[in-house]
């Protein structure tokens, strides 16, 4: 079989393809991979679905060829660039590989028919050989950090380390315009991967141990280009002005470390819920409460970030939050007491309860008020 020639596109049999099973989306899971744990991964976390019904109802459109590496063998060419189409045609004309990902996955893979005048489509297929994964990443990192099919926030993050090991941590600037990003968010992603590859190296956290089915590495992220984070792992604020390093944390501060991802993550293992439940709230609320040291001892005693953060408030941001919650409560009661039957004397006590404190602060607010227009008359 005739070897391909680099840096041109050739038409090549889509059985020599083989499926990457270090594709950057992948980051985060298992290490053991077959052909049908790839497929069954691609269909589930990449809709493919879709991708197949295109597919199957006009047949494999090769417009863009797929980026590919010598194998192991001259047969054999692994794709960087197209996993998703390669998994898709395969599917379509490999009926035993459904069967195989249904046994061996318990996932059933319903694939829409392919008219047969179409199967030929799915033979033969453009693709651009490289002699190297950096060959290779200039595009990829385009296509997929800033282009149309853009990965997760972590997969980017993997992605543009790996590459920045391999300029043996210098260049970020380089890299930055190399896949057309900012230099900062490129630098970013970077150094919080450093952060969270530090703390997986000294078993200070597990990504499988994470409370959460998905892991939002974005929480992390963000995180970290706050300052009262960046001072709380005592990380210096100008970090993010040089490349980054593998090891922003001092060991002395690795106990902060595991607390901050617990917090942010939570842990299975210790049965720990993570504290951060929503995405840039709670991440500015945690902020807040590093930086407040009362907050910081409810919330490393609790573990409860209402009640900490309830601590960094003033206590007139905290009376006006509270009345205007307590408006809104009482509001909706009102809009829903057609569902009170009468038969129920203790919610009338609540009811009565709530009548007789709010009369409290209500009055108490009057004579303040009163207070007030007499000392600014000078009275």
């Amino acid at each position: 079989m005739a070897e391909l020639e680099l840096g041109k596109v050739q038409t090549v049999s889509i059985k020599r393809l083989r499926l990457d099973p270090c594709n950057p989306r992948r980051v985060g899971e298992s290490d053991e991979v077959t052909d049908s744990k790839l497929v069954a991964w691609l269909y589930v976390s990449t809709a493919l679905d879709e991708l197949l019904l295109s597919i199957s109802t006009n047949g494999y459109m090769d417009i863009e060829p797929l980026v590919v590496l010598r194998g192991d063998t001259d047969d054999d060419l692994l794709v960087l660039e197209g996993n998703r189409r390669l998994a898709a045609m395969r599917l379509l004309s490999e009926p035993e590989l459904i069967k195989d990902i249904k046994e061996s996955e318990s996932l059933e893979i319903r694939v829409p028919k392919i008219d047969q005048s179409l199967l030929p489509t799915l033979e033969n297929v453009s693709v651009y050989c490289v002699d190297s994964r950096e060959a290779a990443r200039s595009f990829i990192g385009c296509k997929h950090l800033n282009g149309p099919a853009q990965w997760t926030t972590y997969a980017k993050a993997r992605f543009v380390t790996d590459w920045h090991k391999q300029f043996n941590g210098k260049n970020i600037q380089l890299i930055a315009k190399m896949v057309g990003n900012r230099h900062l968010t490129i630098t970013w992603m970077v150094s919080a991967i450093y952060v969270l590859d530090q703390a997986c190296q000294n078993n200070l956290f597990d990504i499988e141990d994470r409370f959460t089915p998905v892991f939002s590495f974005s929480h992390l992220y963000l995180a970290l280009r706050r300052p009262q984070y960046l001072k709380y792992l005592n990380i210096s604020r100008e970090w993010d002005q040089h490349d980054p390093r593998t090891d922003p944390v001092n060991p002395q501060d690795f106990p902060r470390l595991k607390k901050l991802l617990t917090w942010i993550y939570g842990s299975r293992k210790d049965n720990q819920r993570p504290v951060v439940r929503s995405h840039n709230p709670d991440i500015e609320r945690l902020g807040e409460v590093l930086a407040h040291p009362e907050g910081l001892r409810v919330l490393e005693t609790t573990s409860n970030l209402n009640r900490a953060h309830s601590l960094t408030e003033s206590i007139d941001h905290r009376f006006t939050h509270s009345l205007y919650c307590a408006r809104k409560e009482i509001r909706d009661s009102f809009h829903s007491i057609s569902a009170y039957d009468g038969l129920d004397n203790s919610l009338l006590a609540v009811a009565e309860d709530v009548r007789t404190v709010s009369e409290r602060v209500h009055q108490r607010m009057q004579e303040k008020s009163f207070e007030a227009r007499f000392e600014r008359a000078g009275v």
